[in-house]
């Protein structure tokens, strides 16, 4: 049954890569390759590298955008593009759902909360950053706790907490 299984599995992939234009079997490879430079430039703190990638892939990401946005978003953050990965990551939780959104919202809230602390910084109260920021971390643990194996996104959400709490 397993060998059957196999079988009808390995037929379909066959037929659905004869059905491929000539091209589009290259394509798939070529994103690939782009794609594992980006996600490397990102795991190698190359955030600025990563950004561009990212950005290049888009427009042929096709049923992959959302997660690659994702992924733009958070290469956004560690670049310190604190503004952009909160927006980017906001448009992609608008339109998830379970823990794809959880997601979105944990690099937005934490995107919020780093450009509320350089606001702070530099003077400017950012109380609307930090409502948001929690709303956000909010309803990311509600959602899916496992995605907050260690406390950090919860810890985040207290110092939110008590910078509210501070005025």
């Amino acid at each position: 049954m397993i060998g059957l299984k196999r079988g009808v599995a390995l037929g379909l992939s066959m037929l659905a890569l004869a059905a491929c234009e000539p091209g589009a079997i290259s394509q798939g490879a070529d994103f690939q390759r782009k794609y594992d430079g980006a996600r490397k430039a990102l795991e190698d703190g190359n955030y600025d590298l990563a950004v561009r990638n990212y950005a290049a892939l888009m427009p042929s990401a096709g049923p992959l955008e959302p997660r690659l946005r994702l992924e733009y978003a958070h290469a956004l953050l560690r670049a310190d593009r604190h503004d952009e990965a909160a927006a980017v990551a906001g448009a992609v939780a608008r339109g998830q759902s379970g823990s794809n959104r959880a997601a979105a919202l944990a690099v937005e809230g934490t995107a919020l909360h780093e450009s509320a602390l350089a606001d702070m910084r530099a003077g400017r109260a950012a109380p609307d950053k930090l409502r948001r920021a929690e709303a956000a971390l909010a309803e990311m643990l509600r959602l899916d706790p496992s995605l907050d194996p260690l406390g950090a996104m919860q810890s985040r959400r207290d110092e939110i907490a008590g910078s509210l709490r501070r005025g």
